[in-house]
């Protein structure tokens, strides 16, 4: 398919497949949530998670085949294709990616070797193979960001209920444990991903192992986290166990070929902060909240099918849609996000290609 130029804004999906070892471009329209298929350009085998730089002029796609890598892809700004510009070598098999404030670091984390890496990022966008820091650090490591003030960074470790803390230096890219250095959860938690809400003050936590979210607040002179709620993201009327944590690449416990634990994957707040969607393996679902933007507290509203295996969802810069990656399915699709309740409405799927697994959603004016 190609593309609909009758859509007036530059709004693209990028989604990885892990399987093809390619990643699929296409675009979005910002209004009514049809998709096109712009190409799909070859990145490599198990090509998993992404990241874009903040001025959206790269993506960042990590290879988790040997030898592990990033490439680096110029966006065209008007079409979406992509152009790789490098490709660059990573200590370790990184399961997930991100770039600081500035542009300038790379930040990952590798979940099956217990590695925090730091990498520079050069003035053309090219991240550069020799890291910054390399942190030994606990057991399964599953994500990793900085917050919007570019001071803190947290990295949430499935395989000891931890949230390591950091001082983030921006002119050197050098993490620094925070005091106290970690958050410790509830044993069998599994963190796995998590959000900040728009203001910077409140990270929300999903727990792989126990489907739970857990949501903190940040202090913003300190940057330490303290716990304030936790809520179920499991659909009511399903009854799973809790899981362990996964070799490997992270399937969901299988028990007699049929899985009985919980899967909880994904987690991305609205950019106007209204609403939490995250996505559930397991049960094939997204589970819906309000958000109270004043105290941060949230609100169960509903869980709502989707794509088989829901690995990565996002959701477009306008908060109009919830877009979902059906790792099993080999597509992905659109859900309209109600404006006024946060409840879920299923639009249209798209072919994507096998194991679609991580997605990035930009849009240019």
């Amino acid at each position: 398919m190609g593309i609909d130029q009758s859509y007036s804004e530059g709004t693209f999906v990028y989604v990885s497949n892990g399987e093809d070892g390619d990643i699929a471009v296409m675009k979005l329209d910002p209004e009514t949530g049809d998709m096109r298929m712009v190409e799909k350009v070859p990145a490599g085998p198990n090509v998993k998670h992404m990241a874009l730089s903040p001025d959206h002029r790269f993506l960042y796609a990590s290879v988790r085949s040997e030898p592990f890598s990033v490439i680096t892809y110029l966006i065209n700004s008007e079409t979406g294709n992509l152009t790789q510009l490098s490709k660059e070598s990573l200590p370790h098999n990184m399961a997930y990616i991100s770039v600081d404030q500035t542009g300038r670091f790379l930040l990952s984390v590798s979940y099956t070797d217990a590695k925090i890496a730091v990498n520079p990022i050069g003035f053309n966008g090219f991240v550069q193979s020799e890291p910054v820091q390399v942190i030994s650090t606990g057991p399964n490591p599953h994500s990793i960001l900085v917050d919007q003030s570019n001071r803190f960074v947290y990295a949430p470790h499935l395989g000891n209920a931890q949230i390591k803390q950091f001082l983030f230096d921006e002119s050197t890219g050098v993490l620094t444990p925070n005091d106290p250095a970690v958050v410790y959860t509830k044993d069998g938690s599994g963190p796995r991903h998590f959000d900040f809400s728009p203001n910077n003050r409140f990270v929300y936590v999903s727990n792989e192992m126990d489907g739970m979210v857990y949501s903190y607040k940040i202090d913003n002179r300190t940057g330490i986290l303290t716990e304030f709620q936790r809520i179920s993201a499991i659909p009511p009327n399903i009854s799973l166990e809790p899981s362990t944590p996964a070799a490997g690449y992270g399937a969901p416990e299988m028990e007699d070929g049929e899985v009985t634990t919980i899967g909880v994957a994904d987690i991305h707040i609205t950019p106007d902060g209204r609403w939490l969607y995250v996505s559930e393996r397991v049960t094939s679902t997204i589970t819906a909240f309000a958000v109270d933007r004043h105290s941060g507290n949230l609100t169960y509203i509903g869980s709502y099918d989707t794509e088989k295996t829901p690995r990565g969802i996002n959701i477009d810069p306008r908060s109009n849609f919830v877009i979902a990656a059906g790792q099993e399915s080999g597509h992905v699709s659109v859900h309209a996000i109600n404006q006024e309740t946060g409840e879920l409405e299923p639009l249209n799927r798209y072919e994507s290609g096998k194991d679609p697994n991580w997605i990035e959603i930009v849009e240019f004016d």
